[in-house]
């Protein structure tokens, strides 16, 4: 039940921070949201041994997504399940910690972000080159570690009857 608090939580929250950060702030690119992608990565300990229902939970998710924010049918739903599938990858190979995690989620967002300017560059949806797909990387990574770090922490500290992993 927890995955998916957070889950809408991120979801959400994308959709709001998206529009109402403008009003709020006069240069937007520092707090790019993708928290939905940081709660992908952070969540997979919790489907631990089950991950066909969590690579279709992030599948769906992606899905959703594309439904209530990109208007690309199965874009991002493909994009989150390649993450999903990097995020196995990742968490059964190598040990986490609270740095590494940090680390990781960066590599999550830059994969993204190159695969969807890959895509916008080969069918020519928007202009796009190469230094403005590393500006937006670097300028979406503020907001979603901070928020990596508020859901890290709200994990670490939910008493253990409620949770099945153990996250450093």
């Amino acid at each position: 039940m927890i995955p998916y608090i957070i889950m809408t939580i991120s979801l959400l929250l994308d959709g709001l921070l998206t529009n109402y950060l403008p009003y709020l702030i006069n240069d937007l690119t520092w707090f790019t949201p993708m928290l939905t992608l940081v709660s992908i990565f952070i969540l997979y300990p919790f489907y631990r041994k089950r991950e066909k229902k969590y690579l279709i939970t992030v599948f769906i998710l992606g899905m959703i997504y594309d439904l209530f924010y990109t208007n690309l049918l199965f874009f991002n739903a493909s994009l989150f399940f390649m993450i999903g599938y990097i995020s196995i990858k990742i968490q059964k190979n190598f040990d986490l910690s609270y740095l590494k995690i940090i680390l990781y989620t960066i590599i999550v967002i830059t994969t993204y972000e190159s695969l969807t300017g890959l895509f916008l560059w080969l069918y020519h949806i928007v202009p796009i080159t190469i230094p403005k797909v590393l500006y937006k990387i670097s300028h979406s990574l503020i907001l979603n570690i901070i928020y990596l770090e508020i859901v890290y922490y709200i994990i670490k500290i939910i008493p253990k009857k409620y949770k099945k992993i153990s996250i450093n």
